[in-house]
């Protein structure tokens, strides 16, 4: 079984959340199975390894739960792309919409530094919305985005149309 059926086979759907109409995708089975976890991990490791990544973003939050281990693993920093508020240092937002409202999004200005290629992660793509947002966070600190990484992609959504003015390098492990 290759990795997105084994993947496909934990994810459940939960409907009606956050809102009326909305099916989520619930990732959190996989971090109840080690072995699952660790397979998707390596196999991050084994798409990265050779590409010329200066740092990994983990937009939060769930895109911290393989962002930063893959970034310990590669050994390149990990950097966060939280919600605003969150950070207590000196920080760029960008707001932007959500599939279900809007939402804001910061990061440390010193995170990246200028001409650095920057992997971002995160679980899911689905409208674009928050990653689009990131890798506008990284344009604005000078970094360049070198990828795109998600778990899970909407397809229907058309979240990569957002991206493609970023990068050409967008990795989702599985589609809907």
């Amino acid at each position: 079984m290759n990795i997105e059926d084994k993947i496909k086979n934990v994810i459940r759907d939960v409907p009606n959340f956050p809102k009326e109409g909305i099916i989520f995708k619930d990732i959190t089975p996989i971090m109840m199975d080690a072995q699952l976890s660790n397979e998707i991990l390596d196999h991050l490791v084994e798409l990265y390894k050779n590409e010329s990544i200066d740092v990994i973003a983990g937009i939060e939050s769930r895109g911290f739960l393989f962002g930063y281990p893959l970034a310990m693993r590669l050994g390149i920093p990990f950097i966060l792309i939280r919600k605003k508020g969150k950070l207590p240092y000196e920080k760029i937002s960008h707001s932007y919409d959500l599939e279900y409202g809007s939402a804001t999004i910061e990061m440390h200005t010193d995170a990246i530094q200028a001409g650095q290629r920057v992997l971002i992660h995160d679980d899911l793509l689905a409208t674009g919305g928050s990653a689009e947002a990131a890798a506008i966070l990284v344009e604005k600190t000078g970094g360049k985005v070198a990828s795109f990484n998600f778990l899970v992609s909407l397809d229907f959504l058309n979240g990569e149309e957002k991206l493609n003015r970023f990068s050409d390098k967008i990795t989702n492990l599985v589609r809907y």
